[in-house]
Protein backbone atom coordinates (compact mmCIF):
# COMPACT_ATOMS: atom_id res chain seq x y z
CA UNK A 1 0.00 0.00 0.00
CA UNK A 2 1.23 3.78 -0.52
CA UNK A 3 2.00 6.11 1.69
CA UNK A 4 -1.44 7.27 3.05
CA UNK A 5 -2.78 11.02 2.21
CA UNK A 6 -2.60 13.40 5.30
CA UNK A 7 -5.58 12.18 7.10
CA UNK A 8 -6.28 15.18 9.47
CA UNK A 9 -8.54 17.05 7.27
CA UNK A 10 -10.33 20.04 8.41
CA UNK A 11 -14.33 18.52 9.75
CA UNK A 12 -15.86 21.22 12.02
CA UNK A 13 -18.99 20.91 10.46
CA UNK A 14 -19.84 17.39 8.75
CA UNK A 15 -23.11 17.81 6.49
CA UNK A 16 -25.25 15.26 5.99
CA UNK A 17 -26.82 14.91 3.10
CA UNK A 18 -29.78 12.39 1.47
CA UNK A 19 -28.10 10.55 -1.51
CA UNK A 20 -31.74 10.35 -3.09
CA UNK A 21 -32.13 14.24 -3.30
CA UNK A 22 -30.65 16.29 -6.53
CA UNK A 23 -32.30 19.30 -4.59
CA UNK A 24 -30.25 18.82 -1.66
CA UNK A 25 -27.15 17.60 -3.25
CA UNK A 26 -26.71 20.73 -5.23
CA UNK A 27 -27.58 23.04 -2.24
CA UNK A 28 -24.88 21.53 -0.32
CA UNK A 29 -22.46 22.29 -2.72
CA UNK A 30 -22.68 25.70 -2.25
CA UNK A 31 -22.78 25.74 2.04
CA UNK A 32 -19.36 26.29 4.06
CA UNK A 33 -19.57 22.98 5.39
CA UNK A 34 -15.79 21.50 6.16
CA UNK A 35 -16.88 17.77 4.92
CA UNK A 36 -20.09 16.84 2.65
CA UNK A 37 -21.38 13.27 3.45
CA UNK A 38 -23.84 12.14 0.74
CA UNK A 39 -25.91 9.63 2.57
CA UNK A 40 -26.67 6.03 1.27
CA UNK A 41 -27.64 4.91 4.63
CA UNK A 42 -30.26 6.25 6.86
CA UNK A 43 -31.39 8.92 5.00
CA UNK A 44 -32.75 6.82 1.93
CA UNK A 45 -35.72 4.74 1.79
CA UNK A 46 -34.60 1.29 1.11
CA UNK A 47 -36.63 1.12 -2.21
CA UNK A 48 -34.61 4.26 -3.19
CA UNK A 49 -30.84 2.97 -2.29
CA UNK A 50 -30.19 1.22 -5.85
CA UNK A 51 -31.00 4.84 -7.79
CA UNK A 52 -29.43 6.86 -5.41
CA UNK A 53 -26.02 5.27 -5.82
CA UNK A 54 -25.86 6.52 -9.40
CA UNK A 55 -27.09 9.77 -8.35
CA UNK A 56 -24.50 9.72 -6.15
CA UNK A 57 -21.50 9.06 -8.69
CA UNK A 58 -23.22 11.67 -11.03
CA UNK A 59 -22.86 14.27 -8.77
CA UNK A 60 -19.84 13.44 -7.17
CA UNK A 61 -18.10 13.57 -11.19
CA UNK A 62 -19.90 16.70 -12.30
CA UNK A 63 -20.38 18.85 -8.94
CA UNK A 64 -18.49 21.85 -7.48
CA UNK A 65 -16.94 20.29 -4.06
CA UNK A 66 -14.59 22.75 -4.25
CA UNK A 67 -12.48 23.22 -0.61
CA UNK A 68 -14.73 20.23 0.95
CA UNK A 69 -14.10 16.56 2.21
CA UNK A 70 -16.24 14.29 0.23
CA UNK A 71 -17.62 10.77 1.89
CA UNK A 72 -20.59 8.82 1.03
CA UNK A 73 -21.90 6.85 4.02
CA UNK A 74 -22.74 3.16 2.99
CA UNK A 75 -24.70 1.24 4.56
CA UNK A 76 -23.55 -1.31 7.68
CA UNK A 77 -22.10 -4.52 6.85
CA UNK A 78 -25.62 -6.23 8.35
CA UNK A 79 -27.46 -5.51 5.35
CA UNK A 80 -27.19 -6.49 1.87
CA UNK A 81 -26.69 -3.30 0.25
CA UNK A 82 -23.09 -2.65 1.80
CA UNK A 83 -20.91 -4.39 -0.84
CA UNK A 84 -22.84 -2.81 -3.95
CA UNK A 85 -22.83 0.40 -2.27
CA UNK A 86 -19.34 0.59 -2.19
CA UNK A 87 -18.60 -0.84 -5.95
CA UNK A 88 -20.90 1.25 -7.55
CA UNK A 89 -19.98 4.59 -5.85
CA UNK A 90 -16.06 3.95 -5.79
CA UNK A 91 -16.07 2.92 -9.35
CA UNK A 92 -18.11 5.05 -10.75
CA UNK A 93 -16.53 7.95 -8.68
CA UNK A 94 -13.30 7.13 -7.25
CA UNK A 95 -11.19 10.06 -8.06
CA UNK A 96 -13.59 12.32 -6.64
CA UNK A 97 -14.44 10.73 -3.60
CA UNK A 98 -12.03 11.29 -0.16
CA UNK A 99 -13.31 8.96 2.19
CA UNK A 100 -16.06 6.15 2.60
CA UNK A 101 -17.93 6.18 6.16
CA UNK A 102 -19.00 3.11 7.48
CA UNK A 103 -21.98 2.48 10.16
CA UNK A 104 -22.75 0.71 13.33
CA UNK A 105 -19.06 -0.46 13.34
CA UNK A 106 -19.09 -3.00 15.77
CA UNK A 107 -15.45 -4.82 15.09
CA UNK A 108 -12.02 -4.11 13.88
CA UNK A 109 -12.84 -6.73 11.23
CA UNK A 110 -15.93 -4.62 9.71
CA UNK A 111 -13.19 -2.13 8.95
CA UNK A 112 -10.76 -4.68 7.59
CA UNK A 113 -13.42 -6.04 5.47
CA UNK A 114 -14.11 -2.45 3.73
CA UNK A 115 -10.26 -1.80 3.57
CA UNK A 116 -10.19 -4.91 1.69
CA UNK A 117 -12.66 -4.37 -0.42
CA UNK A 118 -11.47 -0.60 -1.65
CA UNK A 119 -7.92 -1.97 -2.61
CA UNK A 120 -9.57 -4.64 -4.74
CA UNK A 121 -11.25 -1.95 -6.21
CA UNK A 122 -8.69 0.13 -6.51
CA UNK A 123 -6.50 -2.23 -7.97
CA UNK A 124 -9.15 -3.29 -11.06
CA UNK A 125 -9.86 0.21 -11.71
CA UNK A 126 -5.99 1.78 -11.58
CA UNK A 127 -7.12 3.95 -8.77
CA UNK A 128 -4.23 5.11 -6.68
CA UNK A 129 -4.08 2.51 -3.51
CA UNK A 130 -4.84 3.47 -0.15
CA UNK A 131 -5.98 7.02 -0.91
CA UNK A 132 -9.83 6.99 0.21
CA UNK A 133 -10.38 7.14 3.87
CA UNK A 134 -12.54 5.17 5.90
CA UNK A 135 -14.62 7.28 8.71
CA UNK A 136 -15.61 4.65 11.36
CA UNK A 137 -19.20 5.34 12.96
CA UNK A 138 -19.83 4.19 16.74
CA UNK A 139 -23.47 3.51 17.14
CA UNK A 140 -23.74 0.84 19.88
CA UNK A 141 -22.19 -1.07 22.97
CA UNK A 142 -20.75 -3.83 21.45
CA UNK A 143 -18.84 -0.62 19.10
CA UNK A 144 -17.91 1.22 21.68
CA UNK A 145 -16.34 -1.79 24.11
CA UNK A 146 -14.25 -2.72 20.19
CA UNK A 147 -13.34 1.19 20.00
CA UNK A 148 -9.63 0.82 20.91
CA UNK A 149 -9.28 -2.23 18.28
CA UNK A 150 -11.28 -0.18 15.63
CA UNK A 151 -9.46 2.62 15.43
CA UNK A 152 -6.43 0.39 14.62
CA UNK A 153 -8.07 -1.62 11.85
CA UNK A 154 -6.48 -0.07 9.54
CA UNK A 155 -4.52 3.02 7.87
CA UNK A 156 -6.72 4.22 5.74
CA UNK A 157 -9.24 5.48 8.88
CA UNK A 158 -9.46 9.18 9.51
CA UNK A 159 -11.96 9.61 12.20
CA UNK A 160 -13.95 7.81 14.62
CA UNK A 161 -17.59 9.39 14.85
CA UNK A 162 -20.22 9.12 17.84
CA UNK A 163 -23.74 8.12 16.06
CA UNK A 164 -26.47 9.28 19.27
CA UNK A 165 -28.93 8.08 18.02
CA UNK A 166 -28.91 4.18 17.78
CA UNK A 167 -26.59 4.13 20.33
CA UNK A 168 -29.49 6.02 22.98
CA UNK A 169 -31.49 2.85 21.59
CA UNK A 170 -28.76 0.29 21.68
CA UNK A 171 -28.44 0.68 25.41
CA UNK A 172 -32.13 1.38 26.65
CA UNK A 173 -31.53 5.28 27.22
CA UNK A 174 -34.75 7.27 28.63
CA UNK A 175 -35.15 9.83 26.44
CA UNK A 176 -36.71 10.43 22.87
CA UNK A 177 -34.61 13.86 22.12
CA UNK A 178 -31.25 12.67 20.00
CA UNK A 179 -28.05 14.06 22.27
CA UNK A 180 -30.19 15.97 25.17
CA UNK A 181 -29.51 14.32 28.71
CA UNK A 182 -32.03 11.87 30.02
CA UNK A 183 -34.45 13.22 32.15
CA UNK A 184 -33.23 11.76 36.24
CA UNK A 185 -29.77 11.68 35.61
CA UNK A 186 -28.18 14.48 37.26
CA UNK A 187 -24.69 14.21 35.58
CA UNK A 188 -23.70 14.39 31.93
CA UNK A 189 -24.98 11.01 30.28
CA UNK A 190 -22.51 11.01 27.12
CA UNK A 191 -18.96 11.70 28.81
CA UNK A 192 -17.69 8.63 29.28
CA UNK A 193 -19.39 7.79 25.19
CA UNK A 194 -17.53 10.99 24.36
CA UNK A 195 -14.17 10.31 26.00
CA UNK A 196 -13.88 6.81 24.97
CA UNK A 197 -14.21 7.39 21.37
CA UNK A 198 -11.54 10.63 22.24
CA UNK A 199 -9.28 8.61 23.67
CA UNK A 200 -9.10 6.31 20.74
CA UNK A 201 -9.00 8.62 18.27
CA UNK A 202 -6.16 10.54 19.34
CA UNK A 203 -4.18 7.67 20.66
CA UNK A 204 -3.74 6.42 16.81
CA UNK A 205 -4.08 9.88 15.51
CA UNK A 206 -7.71 9.78 14.44
CA UNK A 207 -9.77 12.90 14.37
CA UNK A 208 -12.92 12.08 16.73
CA UNK A 209 -16.30 13.57 15.40
CA UNK A 210 -19.29 14.16 17.56
CA UNK A 211 -23.05 13.12 15.89
CA UNK A 212 -26.18 14.84 14.77
CA UNK A 213 -28.30 17.18 16.88
CA UNK A 214 -31.46 16.36 15.63
CA UNK A 215 -33.83 19.73 16.55
CA UNK A 216 -32.45 21.71 13.96
CA UNK A 217 -34.25 24.81 14.41
CA UNK A 218 -32.62 25.07 18.18
CA UNK A 219 -29.24 26.68 17.26
CA UNK A 220 -28.81 27.54 21.11
CA UNK A 221 -29.22 23.62 21.75
CA UNK A 222 -26.92 22.77 19.08
CA UNK A 223 -24.37 25.35 20.41
CA UNK A 224 -24.61 24.02 23.85
CA UNK A 225 -24.39 20.13 22.93
CA UNK A 226 -21.37 20.58 20.22
CA UNK A 227 -19.89 23.53 22.90
CA UNK A 228 -19.75 20.21 25.19
CA UNK A 229 -17.58 17.88 22.56
CA UNK A 230 -15.49 20.81 21.41
CA UNK A 231 -14.69 21.62 25.16
CA UNK A 232 -13.58 17.96 25.35
CA UNK A 233 -11.10 18.38 22.33
CA UNK A 234 -13.55 16.61 19.62
CA UNK A 235 -12.45 18.33 15.78
CA UNK A 236 -15.96 18.59 14.75
CA UNK A 237 -19.54 17.36 14.51
CA UNK A 238 -22.63 16.65 12.40
CA UNK A 239 -24.77 19.14 11.07
CA UNK A 240 -28.18 18.81 9.59
CA UNK A 241 -29.41 21.78 8.60
CA UNK A 242 -27.65 24.54 6.68
CA UNK A 243 -28.85 26.43 10.21
CA UNK A 244 -26.33 24.65 11.96
CA UNK A 245 -23.40 25.12 9.52
CA UNK A 246 -21.69 27.98 11.08
CA UNK A 247 -22.35 27.33 14.35
CA UNK A 248 -20.29 24.65 13.82
CA UNK A 249 -17.77 26.04 12.38
CA UNK A 250 -17.66 28.65 15.11
CA UNK A 251 -17.68 26.54 17.78
CA UNK A 252 -15.19 23.98 16.89
CA UNK A 253 -12.90 26.95 15.70
CA UNK A 254 -10.59 28.73 18.64
CA UNK A 255 -11.76 32.25 19.45
CA UNK A 256 -9.61 34.74 17.51
CA UNK A 257 -7.91 35.62 21.20
CA UNK A 258 -6.75 32.76 21.89
CA UNK A 259 -5.93 31.38 18.33
CA UNK A 260 -3.65 35.16 18.63
CA UNK A 261 -2.25 33.89 22.11
CA UNK A 262 -1.32 30.22 20.50
CA UNK A 263 0.89 31.68 17.91
CA UNK A 264 2.50 34.13 20.30
CA UNK A 265 3.19 31.19 22.29
CA UNK A 266 4.71 29.15 19.41
CA UNK A 267 6.71 32.20 18.07
CA UNK A 268 8.00 33.10 21.67
CA UNK A 269 9.27 29.60 22.65
CA UNK A 270 10.78 29.40 19.35
CA UNK A 271 12.77 32.48 20.20
CA UNK A 272 13.63 31.53 23.85
CA UNK A 273 15.00 27.89 22.57
CA UNK A 274 17.53 29.91 20.63
CA UNK A 275 21.00 30.91 20.52
CA UNK A 276 20.05 34.31 20.23
CA UNK A 277 16.79 33.92 22.79
CA UNK A 278 19.34 32.40 25.60
CA UNK A 279 18.63 28.76 24.68
CA UNK A 280 16.36 28.60 27.40
CA UNK A 281 13.95 25.46 28.09
CA UNK A 282 11.43 27.83 29.67
CA UNK A 283 10.75 31.56 29.08
CA UNK A 284 8.04 34.41 30.18
CA UNK A 285 5.98 35.92 27.80
CA UNK A 286 4.22 38.56 29.59
CA UNK A 287 3.19 37.19 33.05
CA UNK A 288 2.80 34.17 31.86
CA UNK A 289 5.64 31.06 32.12
CA UNK A 290 5.72 29.11 28.47
CA UNK A 291 7.91 26.06 28.39
CA UNK A 292 7.55 22.75 26.07
CA UNK A 293 4.55 21.46 27.80
CA UNK A 294 2.90 24.75 26.66
CA UNK A 295 4.59 24.92 22.83
CA UNK A 296 2.47 21.16 22.52
CA UNK A 297 -0.94 23.03 23.92
CA UNK A 298 -0.49 25.48 21.57
CA UNK A 299 0.34 23.49 18.48
CA UNK A 300 -3.60 22.26 18.80
CA UNK A 301 -4.82 25.40 18.90
CA UNK A 302 -3.34 27.18 16.73
CA UNK A 303 -3.40 23.83 14.49
CA UNK A 304 -7.13 24.48 14.92
CA UNK A 305 -7.01 27.93 13.65
CA UNK A 306 -4.86 27.68 10.75
CA UNK A 307 -7.19 25.10 9.17
CA UNK A 308 -10.14 27.14 9.90
CA UNK A 309 -8.30 30.05 7.52
CA UNK A 310 -7.57 32.39 10.55
CA UNK A 311 -5.30 35.25 10.51
CA UNK A 312 -3.08 36.23 13.06
CA UNK A 313 -4.02 39.95 14.29
CA UNK A 314 -0.98 40.52 16.53
CA UNK A 315 2.92 39.30 16.36
CA UNK A 316 5.82 38.81 18.53
CA UNK A 317 7.64 41.54 19.27
CA UNK A 318 11.75 40.14 20.58
CA UNK A 319 12.36 41.36 23.76
CA UNK A 320 15.20 44.66 23.68
CA UNK A 321 18.43 43.99 25.65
Amino acid sequence: MTTPVNRLRPRRSCLAVPGSNPRFLEKAQGLPADQVFLDLEDACAPLAKPEARHTIVKFLNEGDWTGKTRVVRVNDWTTEWTYRDVVTVVEGAGPNLDCIMLPKVQSAEQVVALDLLLTQIEKTMGFEVGRIGIEAQIENAQGLNNVNAIAQASPRIETIIFGPADFMASINMKSLVVGEQPPGYPADAYHYILMKILMAARANDLQAIDGPYLQIRNVDGFREVAGRAAALGFDGKWVLHPGQVDAANEVFSPSQEDYDHAELILDAYDYYTSEAGGKKGSAMLGDEMIDEASRKMALVISGKGRAAGMQRTSKFEIPEA
